[in-house]
């Protein structure tokens, strides 16, 4: 059985969002209030994180995590690395590295965002992030297999997993086909949805429910919501059968 736990589900900006007063920033609907978009599964005795935004420090504690034997990156934005620096509890208490899962461009801007925590004369109490570097390739962490699904987010090359009958993907608005035919027949696919309108970098509603569609997922979970897309509710009642959205907090199983 795999478990997966949605950490967050918002955009960068998060919901509510700085100084908004739309209905959806004012909702007293718990489901309204989204982090930055990060999920954790626990499969196979292994807790693994997709992600760690500028929100990291508070959904671990939020869900009383206080292990993590991976971290898999998406790619370098601050919302998807914001929060590395908070492994360094996890650390403490397990006396060992986190292992960190990214291409060699993510690690190196994870190794220029937090220069003090490599290097040969690391800070005292830094982070300690043990990087293992994937491509578009299968790799394994112990006998789970993990394979990468490329995709863009506008320009910039970012990764999207599949974990046995799981496919998550976040911050895209193209898939190439043949990365399409990846996650074919997943029992769970979780898409980036920004918002109802088009948008340069990110899946808007009904592409994304395109892609559902077009990959025959069983069922779909949308996340990396902005404030645009309006309420939780309202937005339920409208989605086809087997579209749902996600919220912090929500907790699903794959048997």
């Amino acid at each position: 059985m795999l478990e997966i736990t949605f950490l967050g589900t918002g955009t960068s900006s998060g919901v509510p969002m700085i100084g908004c007063e739309c209905e959806v920033c004012k909702s007293s609907d718990p489901k309204d209030n989204r982090l930055r978009s990060s999920i954790i599964i626990n499969y196979k005795n292994k807790k693994i994180l997709i992600d760690a935004g500028t929100d990291f420090r508070q959904q671990l504690l939020r869900e009383k995590i206080n292990s993590l034997d991976a971290i898999l990156i998406t790619h370098e934005h601050r919302d998807h690395t914001g929060g590395l620096d908070d492994v360094r509890a996890l650390n403490y208490i397990t006396k060992k590295g986190i292992d960190i899962y990214c291409e060699e461009r993510v690690a190196k801007s994870l190794r220029n965002e937090y220069s003090y925590a490599f290097g040969e004369h690391r800070y005292p109490g830094a982070p300690k992030m043990d990087i293992h570097i994937i491509d578009n390739s299968k790799f394994y962490i112990d006998d789970i297999e993990i394979t990468p699904v490329r995709g863009y987010h506008l320009n910039l090359p970012v990764l999207g997993y599949k974990i046995a009958n799981l496919a998550y993907i976040t911050d895209m608005n193209y898939i190439p086909q043949d990365q399409l035919n990846k996650i074919e027949d997943m029992s769970v696919l979780i898409i980036n949805s920004v918002r109802k309108q088009r948008h340069p970098s990110h899946f808007c509603l009904e592409e994304a429910i395109s892609i559902a569609k077009k990959t025959n997922a069983r069922m779909c979970y949308l996340t990396h919501l902005s404030h645009q897309i309006g309420l939780h509710s309202q937005l339920e009642k409208s989605l086809p059968q087997g579209i749902n959205v996600a919220y912090d907090g929500l907790k699903i199983r794959i048997d």
